[in-house]
């Protein structure tokens, strides 16, 4: 069975993978990600490329203080609106006007995830998702986040459409795990073509 860290405290990255049969620890990397994301855009980086070197920072992070022939999981997921990056709300205003801006349109979620072993990147993949939000008026946003915040609040895009949040949305295309925040048939196919899986 494949043992691996998962440098995030996401429980539903961790349930994905232990569902898939996989062993997972769950080990948090401390990074800046929001000094690391202004950096990146400073520097021009799209949203893709963003997604995908934070999740490459959080691994290395973790990867550092462990044994070398350990596998390390790093993810990362963001939401982007015609190239503009939006980060998690600060709290219940914000997440209203980023809702605002969103509904009515398309926009894309981009799950990075990055393996590493022997203190390097070994696997990279950013699952990206294309999410309709239906036209909403302030008053039905106003009324979704009274009843989905708080728990939204750690969310890009504050919403869960997994759960409540679903409501939002008029047509979802895409992997669905990548939704949830992890590329997991990507992740299980590497492993698979590395005979890590059995079967």
């Amino acid at each position: 069975m494949v043992s691996l860290i998962l440098a995030s405290s996401s429980p539903i990255r961790w349930e994905m993978l232990e569902n898939a049969g996989l062993t997972v620890e769950s080990r948090p990397a401390r990074v800046d990600e929001a000094a690391i994301r202004e950096s990146l855009q400073a520097e021009g980086a799209g949203p893709r490329d963003v997604a995908d070197t934070l999740a490459e920072f959080k691994a290395r992070k973790v990867a550092e203080g462990v044994g070398p022939e350990t596998l390390v999981l790093g993810c990362d997921q963001l939401l982007a609106l015609k190239g503009e990056i939006f980060g998690k709300a600060r709290d219940v205003a914000e997440a209203g006007e980023h809702l605002k801006r969103l509904q009515g349109k398309t926009h894309h979620l981009m799950s990075a995830a990055v393996l590493y072993e022997d203190n390097k990147p070994v696997w990279r993949h950013v699952g990206v998702v294309r999410m309709t939000m239906h036209s909403l008026s302030d008053a039905q946003i106003e009324d979704y986040l009274a009843q989905a915040w708080p728990e939204v609040s750690y969310c890009v895009g504050a919403y869960q459409a997994e759960k409540f949040g679903a409501r939002l949305f008029s047509r979802i295309e895409g992997d669905w795990f990548s939704v949830l925040g992890l590329p997991l048939l990507e992740i299980l196919s590497h492993l698979r073509l590395r005979d890590m899986l059995g079967t």
